[in-house]
This record gives C-alpha cells, structure tokens and sequence, in this order.
C-alpha cells in the first residue's frame, strides 16, 4: 500500500464537511462509486482517522452475487457494536428495549421473533433506532461497503435507513460501490437513481489520479523520485487508477507485466461473458484499446448485425464502452491482458490479418492513425521488412498531421528495425543519417530533449566532415540547438563550427539557419555587438535567398536584440512583421516563437496585464500546432509569470498543474515549478515550498542554464533558507549566488537576488551595493527593485529614511505587483512608526493587510498584523485584513463569514480554501476569544464591533 494518502483531498474535505454537518445535528447519506481499485476504502480509512469523537461503524457485503448472505454489513455493524457495549448496552439503545428483532441477525440477543408481516419492518425500525439514539450520545459515521455485491434485504435496509433516519440525528451514511460492476441491469441501479433524488443524499464518484498524483504516488512506494520513462508506462498503462498504479510500481508481473492478482480483477468480468463474446473481445484485444466498429467487422468477417449481437454482452457487462463509431476497453489493462492470453499464433494470425485489412482499404482509419496502426501490426506480426518500410510512411503521415510524439516513435522504429533489413536504405529511400537527423529533429519537436540529442550525437558519429561538411553541419546545428534548450555547455562551440562548414557563396538556406541560431544563442552582453551583426548577416541572407521562415527568425532575433530593454512598441513592430513572414509561409513554431519573445518583452516593462494575454494566446495556438509540451509550455511559462505578478497565484497554480500534467522537457518544468515555491513562500507554506524546490534543484542539477533560470532558482534557495530560519545557509547560499556569472547579464533577474540576498543576509550590504552599482535599470518594475533595495540597505547600515520607502512604495503601485507593493507597505510602516508618523504608518498597513489578506499571503499579513497590534493601531474594520484580539487576518475573514451564520463548506467557497483549512481556522478563533461555540464567537465579534454588518 502506498505510505501517502493521494489525489483525494477534495473528496476527504468534502466528506469531513458532512461529517462536521453531522455533528451539528444535519444527517445526511454519500454514495462513493467508483471503479475497483479508485481508492474508496483508502478514502474512507483517512475519513475515519479524522473522525475524532464519532462513532465508526464499518460493515461490508460479501461477494455472493445480489442474491447472497442478507443484511452482511449490519450484522458486522451490530457485531462491533456488542463487543464495545455488551449486549446490555445495546439493547438499552433500542426503542421498546425488544432486541427479538436484532437476534435475526446476531444470536446473542435471544430468539428471534416469529415470522410474520412486520417482523422485516420492525428489524429496520429497530436497526435505524439503536442508530438515532446512539447519535445522541456522540455523532455515528456508518459506512457500508461494496454495496454493488448487497442482497435484496441489505439494499432495503440501507434504503429505508437513508429515507426515515431522522434530519437532526447526528448520523451520516455513506455506503461504497464499484461503477464497473454495475451493469444496466444490475439491481442498484434503480436504487441509486431514487436516492439520488433526495435532497439529504450525495453522490460523489471517484475518478482516475492525474499525473502529478500518480507520479507522488509512486515516489512514495519506491521510495524515490521515479524516472519520466517510469511514470510514462505506469500512468499510461493505469490510467490513473490507485490500485494499478500500485501493483505496477511494485513490479509484481515483471517488466511489462501485470501481476495475477490484479489481472484476476481484470479479467473478472470477462470471464462471465458468452465464448463467442470473449472471442470476439481477444479478436478486438489486438486492434488496441480502442477498435473503429467497421475495421473490427472486416477482420472478424462478420456483418454488422452479427458484431452488435456478439458485442451486446460485453457492452452490457460494462467491458467495453461505445465509443463514437467505435468501441472502447474499459481500461487499457484489460485490453492489454486479453491480449496477452492469445497464444503466439494467434497473436502473428490477428495482427497480420489487420495489417492486410488495412493495406487494402486504408479509409477503415482517418490518417495518420491508419498509417500508424499498419505499421503496428506488421510489427507486432514480426514481419520486419513490411514493419520497417511502413513505420517510415507513417512517420511521413505523422509529420503531415503535427503529431511529432507519434513521429518520433515511427522514426525510433526505423532505427531499431534498420540493422536487421540489408536493403533498408533503398527500400525507403534515405540514408540512416538523414532518419538519425530527423529524429533528432522531431524528438525535439516532442519536447524529447535527451533523445533528440542522442540521435544527433549519433548523426556526428557516422559523418566524416570533409566528406560532407551540410550533414555535419546540420547535425552540429541540432545538437548545438538541443544543448542550449537542455543547459548544456559547448552549444556555441558546435554552431561555430556548423557556421566554418557552411560556405558562403552560393548561399544556401542551411547557413541562414545556422548564423540565426548562433545569433540567437550569443548573449546579449558582453558580446552584443557580435550577436547584432551575425542576426543582420543571417537577415539579409534569409531574403536574398527568399526563405521567409528564415527571415521570421531572424528578424525575431534582431528586434530583440535591438528593442527588448527600452522599446517594447518597436519589438512589438518587428515581431508583428516576422509573424507575417511566419504565417505567409506556414511556419508555426516561428509564430510561437514571436509570442514567447513578446509576452516575454511585455512582462519586463510591467506590462503584466498584456503579456498574459499574449501568452494565453500563444499556449492555445501551440495546442492547435502540435507543439503544447516544447512552445506550449514555454509560453506557459510566460503565462504565468504575469499571473504571479498579477497576484492571481491560484490561476497561475492552476496553470503550473496542467502544464505539468503534459510532461513537458525538464528545464521548462524546473521553471515552472519555480513560481510554486515562489506562492508557497509568499503563503507560509514552507514544506510546500521545499518540496517544489527540491524538485526543481534535481530537474536543473545536470546543466548550466539562462540567467531567467539560474538566477531566480539562486534567489528561491536563499529565500527558503531564510524563510526556514536558516541563517548559516542563507548565508552560504548568499555568497554561492553572488559568483554566478550570470549575475550581470540580466538585470530583471538580478536585482530580485540581490534584494532577497540583502534581506536574508544583511551583513553582506556593503557588497551587495557594489554588485548593485552594476546593474541596469530599465522598466518601471526594475525601478521598483532598485529603490527597494536602497530603502532596505539603508536600513541595514541603521539610517532608515522614510522618504525611500515612500519612493518605493510609489514605484511598487505603479507596477501593478500587489505582493511587491504590500512587502514595500509593511516596511514603509515599521520606518513610519520608528519616526512618529502614526497616521501614515495606520495607513501603509491598511493597504498591506489588505493586500495581504487577498493574497493568503499569511507571513506578510501577519508582519502587518504585529506591527499594528504592537503600534496599538486600530485598522479600518471595513479591510478584509482587520486583526481582531489576536487574530490573524485570515481568522479574520472567516469570522466575518461565521458571524453571518455560513457554514464552514460555504466560507470555504467563499474564501476559495479547503472545508478542513476553514475547521482549523474556527478551532482558532474560538481559542483565541475564549469562547466555546459558534454562537459565542459571533456575538464577540458583535460586543467588540468588529465588523458592520453583523446582524444585531
């Protein structure tokens, strides 16, 4: 079993939250469905941990079909209870004090009573009595399990339970089911959808873990990060599911394999169906997960009407779904271990019967997908010739379609087939260099950057120069291009010499390219004059030779060259020129390179609001071109760092989620983990934090990277140390990042180092000026930094000037960065209180408490919190931020809200926090004020006029 409890932190909340309902006398019944394996009983295991005084009470049906052991779950309920009761005290709990009724289902209470017309009516009546008034003793959680096994009077029970409990008892119900068990005309349908119908019942279904969930699962039962090939097979094979992704981990079947106990489970419901079904299903079973309805009717050689009568069953036991004009597994695991019971023959036989289907009528399958799955079968039928010829024109049809992962793994089957066709190179008309190149090539497309550069390396290896200077150029080129993506040094180095190889006259297209790289990949100081004239020389080569996606990049890289510090109107002129060239000739990644270079441009002027749009853009366009995990989640990356400076950190989390969920080239990760720690520092959330940055230390720890990485990665490690009262470190760390050398190639990246620096380490000042002295300042947000940075080191050497920070506090507003401007506030207040200015200093606290609160930025709002209640400073109770007796301003909030009579699941929606952060935060107040209810807690808000709108 994994050690963590994952992915369901929702669902936990949300069943506290009626649990908590529960207490306050609102009972209420959840339904949990899920597939086998979801996780139901793990997420009720947790509930019941954190069920504190309730009573649990756990019963489960046993698998005997819907005609099996009546009442199974409450006879174990009843059990549980006498060895904690006796049967003395059960009986006292039974209205009537007769436990005849109970002795139906435990011999320890007697003879039961005779047969008759109300005895099945009296044993519920007495089931749900001992229920409601053992909830008024303490609150009762009855969770009965597996419910898609429960006989005819275990469902009735639970029925009549759920209809008659009363609606103050302190009583919640939840009972478990397997969706997958539940066929169309299994006997809880109907149930269910009754229940469903009353307003006291919930239903909730569990889905499949993400990615990020699956790849925390893992690392908690390997007890290690896994690699991207580990979690690739597991999450893609599991598809989520808890329980595969478990015994897959664990490597119980072997590598590949799928252990027995699970694919007992698999294969359950298979093994139930018509021999002319499963037939048909191991026929299906080798078209893959998912088999079109007329190119299974051809390889079955069977009319239509003959496929749907065979495949009724299959549908209807819930192992296959209809999917479109096609038909579904339930879940690649099934599908996988039907196909892996085909004997060796059967296996050749179908795959090679597909691959001739397809071969004769190609339109079975919409392209590039037919092309595919040809080259699949003749594969899997271990014909190697007609494999390797066909994965090279399904990787042609790939490429045509932007699908560049299918194309990559089109192309590594070429190569891996290669050696053993002698002819290879005249059958498909290409040398192995030239598929080497491609694939190194799409390989970077797909965001594959270790492989891309392999193959490259690869290319290098079997290319004499002097016998063909294009190919080693073309190859230099692509590796040099891969090793500046990965942080890898001597990119330079190989587009040089990939320029030396390229001669000049006549000019070739190949040399554009190379020159616009090498432009491109110089820095922009000290070598700035070189990159300019190696941009205008690879310019005027592109239009001379009417290459229009060359000249796109070019010109990309000359205007930003020229314009990226000071005048984003004319970048935002040359990129809209190059994205015309782009459009004109059809060239997309130029066009996404267009919008990284100017949200990019956009967000260092402080122009947050329009570079966010800019990017948004771009990602949806980068989706549309096939190239969601290379441009895509770069222009992720320039999405949300505007959404940061915004303050719109819960946007920009979610984006960070969902970007991730594409497994996108590890430095991009790294970067977009990177703002994770920056919200989880911001909000108090240290081991959020570290854990963020733990992982992006090892996503970086293989290269040397981009000022825009190593630097904030440099600052993010100072931070954390300090924000962990880690001085040595912080300190230690202080003086690494201070070597860097990239620390004066960018100064938007630069000066929040050193200011993190300055306030971690102050004893470093004197040296941390010197550096600053170097930097540029360009662009109101840089200008905020820099007068920060004074204010603070003329604190640190004890000459606090009140003017400084009010300059800073100015530039801060006007970058539209509330954090940035909140942190200047608190500070401007503690120089204002230091030199008397009560009134000025209750007003920078006002803004930054409310600021603060808006941003659950807890340390900043509680710096704000002190100095007022330590100035014995009154803010406006109108703020959001307003500190009652202790209280820190997100108690304050939820007082606001609790004194208005919301629940704890209406503050939690209000406020956008958990149910159980709101629980944490009641329980704080009321210890706070002395108080030991709800109600008492309101009417001490109302005695100290805390807030306006509290009803009298």
């Amino acid at each position: 079993m994994s050690p963590l409890f994952v992915g369901r932190a929702a669902e936990l909340d949300e069943l506290l939250a009626a649990l908590a309902r529960a207490r306050q006398g609102a009972s209420s019944t959840v339904l949990i469905g899920g597939e086998a394996g979801m996780g139901k009983s793990r997420l009720i295991a947790e509930l019941a941990a954190h069920a504190g005084d309730a009573r649990v009470l756990v019963g489960g049906c046993i698998e005997l079909g819907t005609d099996g052991l009546p009442f199974a779950p409450f006879t174990a309920v009843l059990r549980a209870l006498v060895r904690d009761l006796g049967t003395d005290g059960v009986a006292a709990l039974v209205p009537g004090g007769s436990t005849r009724g109970l002795a139906r289902l435990l011999p320890e209470f007697g003879e039961p009573e005779p047969d008759g017309a109300h005895a099945r009516l009296r044993l519920f009546e007495q089931i749900l009595g001992l229920l409601e008034r053992l909830s008024e003793r303490e609150p009762v959680l009855l969770v009965i399990e597996d419910i898609h096994w429960a006989d005819r009077s275990t469902r009735d029970l639970l029925s009549f339970l759920v209809r008659y409990s009363r609606p103050d008892a302190r009583l919640l119900t939840i009972a478990t089911y397997r969706i997958d068990e539940i066929h169309r005309r299994h006997p809880l349908r109907p149930m269910l959808a009754e229940l469903g119908r009353i307003d006291r019942v919930r239903r909730m279904e569990l889905r499949g873990l993400s990615r990020i969930e699956v790849i925390e699962q893992a690392t908690g039962i390997m007890g290690r990060q896994p690699s991207d090939a580990e979690i690739e097979d597991v999450y893609a094979r599991s598809e989520g599911n808890p329980l595969f992704v478990e015994a897959l981990v664990s490597g119980a079947g072997g590598p590949g394999g799928v252990p027995e106990s699970l694919r007992d489970l698999l294969l359950a419901g298979v093994e139930r169906l018509p021999e002319e079904t499963r037939e048909l299903l191991r026929v299906a079973s080798a078209g893959g997960n998912r088999i079109e309805h007329a190119l299974l009717a051809a390889v079955a050689g069977l009319d239509d009407e003959k496929l749907s009568a065979a495949l009724r069953p299959a549908v209807a036991g819930n192992v296959l779904i209809v999917d479109g004009e096609g038909y579904a597994f339930r879940n690649a695991l099934i599908c996988e271990v039907v196909h892996d019971d085909l004997l060796p023959g059967e296996r050749v036989r179908l795959h090679t019967r597909y691959a001739e289907v397809l071969e004769d009528d190609p339109s079975l399958l919409p392209q590039p997908r037919a092309a595919i799955e040809l080259a699949h079968h003749w594969h899997a039928a271990h014909d190697t010739l007609w494999a390797l010829v066909s994965a090279w024109h399904a990787a042609a049809e790939a490429r045509r379609a932007t699908a560049y992962d299918e194309q990559l793994r089109m192309l590594c089957r070429v190569l891996e087939l290669w050696p053993r066709v002698p002819d290879a190179e005249e059958r498909i008309g290409a040398s192995r260099v030239t598929v080497l190149l491609q694939a190194s090539v799409v390989a970077h497309l797909a965001g594959e950057f270790e492989r891309g550069l392999s193959f490259a390396t690869a290319a290098l290896d079997e290319i004499d120069p002097d016998a063909d200077p294009l190919s080693a150029a073309r190859a230099l080129r692509r590796r040099g291009l891969l090793r500046f993506d990965m942080g890898i040094e001597g990119y330079l180095d190989d587009l040089r010499t990939a320029a030396r190889l390229v001669p000049a006259d006549p000019p070739i297209p190949l040399r554009a390219k190379v020159l616009e790289n090498l432009a491109r990949m110089l820095r922009p100081s000290p070598d700035g004059e070189e990159r300019q004239a190696v941009a205008e020389e690879a310019l005027a080569l592109a239009r001379k030779i009417g290459e229009p996606a060359i000249e796109a990049q070019a010109l990309i890289t000359l205007t930003w060259t020229r314009h990226r510090s000071a005048a984003p109107d004319a970048l935002a002129a040359g990129l809209a020129e190059a994205r015309e060239l782009a459009s004109r000739a059809g060239a997309y990644s130029v066009l996404l390179r267009a919008a990284i270079s100017e949200s990019d441009a956009l967000e260092g002027v402080g122009r947050h609001e329009d570079a966010a749009r800019v990017a948004r853009r771009g990602v949806e366009e980068a989706q549309a071109y096939g190239l969601a995990r290379t441009s895509g989640t770069f222009l992720a990356i320039n999405l949300v760092e505007p959404l940061v400076s915004l303050g719109r950190w819960d946007e920009a989390l979610r984006v960070i989620e969902q970007t991730v969920e594409q497994a996108p080239p590890e430095p991009f990760r790294a970067n977009l983990l990177g703002f994770a720690v920056d919200i989880a520092l911001a909000r108090g959330e240290l081991d959020r934090a570290r854990a963020a940055y733990t992982t992006t230390a090892s996503l970086l720890a293989r290269g040397k990277h981009r000022a825009q990485t190593s630097l904030p990665h440099a600052r993010r490690a100072v931070e954390l140390a300090h924000a962990r009262g880690r001085a040595e470190e912080a300190a230690e760390l202080a003086e690494r990042a201070l070597t860097l050398p990239e620390l004066h190639v960018d100064s938007r990246y630069a000066w929040p180092l050193l200011l993190a620096c300055l306030r971690a380490v102050p004893e470093l000042t004197p040296r941390l000026r010197a550096e600053a002295d170097k930097l540029d300042v360009w662009g109101v947000v840089q200008e905020a930094y820099a007068l920060t940075f004074a204010a603070t080191a003329a604190h640190a050497d004890g000459k606090a000037d009140p003017d400084a920070w009010r300059a800073a506090c100015d530039a801060w507003a006007r970058t539209g960065q509330p954090y940035g401007e909140a942190c200047a506030l608190a500070a401007a207040a503690e120089t204002a209180l230091a030199a008397g200015a009560r009134e000025e200093a209750a007003a920078c606290l006002a803004r930054a408490g409310e600021l603060a609160a808006r941003l659950r930025a807890v340390p900043l709002a509680d710096r704000v919190s002190t100095l007022a209640r330590r100035a014995g400073i009154t803010r406006d109770r109108d703020e959001p931020g307003t500190a009652g007796p202790g209280l820190t301003p997100r108690e304050t909030e939820v007082l606001r809200h609790l004194t208005l009579g919301r629940s704890n699941r209406e503050i939690a929606e209000e406020l956008f926090i958990s149910v159980k952060t709101v629980s944490v935060h009641v329980s704080n107040i009321l210890a706070k004020l002395g108080v030991g209810t709800r109600g008492e807690a309101a009417a001490t808000a109302h005695r100290l006029g805390l807030f306006d709108e509290i009803p009298g």
